[in-house]
């Protein structure tokens, strides 16, 4: 049955419940797309007992045409070319790296902002799960893997409350990802329409959450030791 979610964070908790075979496993990272992936992604988190980061995902969109995209960069310094769009129109090299400069500035700004001065999650031999608060064409999520593959965990598991069916599809059938969604509902009319409440996260929102996940984290180590 179809219904609307109150908002990302009970979004969270019933994805989270979608993600339960992973809970305790000691290898295991969430990773959130910020904004509005993250509030999910700390529910996610904090039921499955595993470590929260962002994953910023910036793209590189073609000079005069920023809509279409010629590559992505990602956390982690990782970039992906779309050789086939720079190829087609002719866009010389000098041209992608001072794009790619430009969205890497505001990539680490807000590494920093969400960030602080905690270094990024090791993700290397490590299963993630990549979180969302939802997919319609998937094309940021798809840079997110495409980037994260680039630097070798063991598992990507994509993760979202809400998905258009083909979309979910497309992770497994073209990037041998698992999609996992509470709900995949046809039509699927976009994101925003699956919530109650979708206002924007702010920045300060987010970094707070993210400071709260390590919190709890260094708090149950504490708790373990002897």
């Amino acid at each position: 049955m179809l219904m609307r979610f109150r908002d990302r964070k009970e979004a969270g908790r019933l994805l989270a419940e979608r993600l339960a075979p992973y809970a305790g496993r000691p290898d295991l990272v969430v990773l959130a797309l910020p904004r509005g992936g993250v509030p999910v992604g700390r529910e996610v988190a904090r039921a499955l007992g595993a470590p929260l980061d962002v994953f910023v995902v910036r793209k590189l969109g073609v000079p005069g045409q920023e809509e279409l995209a010629m590559g992505a960069i990602a956390s982690g310094g990782v970039r992906v070319l779309n050789e086939d769009v720079i190829t087609y129109l002719g866009i010389p090299p000098e041209v992608v790296d001072a794009v790619t400069l430009r969205e890497l500035r505001e990539l680490e700004r807000r590494e920093r902002l969400y960030r602080g001065a905690a270094p990024p999650l090791r993700v290397a031999g490590r299963t993630v799960i990549l979180v969302d608060d939802g997919l319609a064409t998937g094309a940021s999520m798809r840079a997110a893997v495409a980037a994260l593959g680039r630097l070798h965990p063991k598992e990507i598991i994509v993760a979202v409350p809400v998905a258009a069916p083909a979309t979910c599809e497309s992770f497994q059938r073209e990037m041998g990802v698992e999609c996992v969604a509470v709900m995949m509902p046809e039509p699927f009319n976009g994101v925003g329409q699956w919530y109650e409440d979708f206002s924007q996260m702010s920045d300060d929102e987010v970094r707070a959450l993210l400071e709260e996940a390590r919190e709890d984290l260094s708090g149950e180590s504490s708790r373990d030791r002897p």
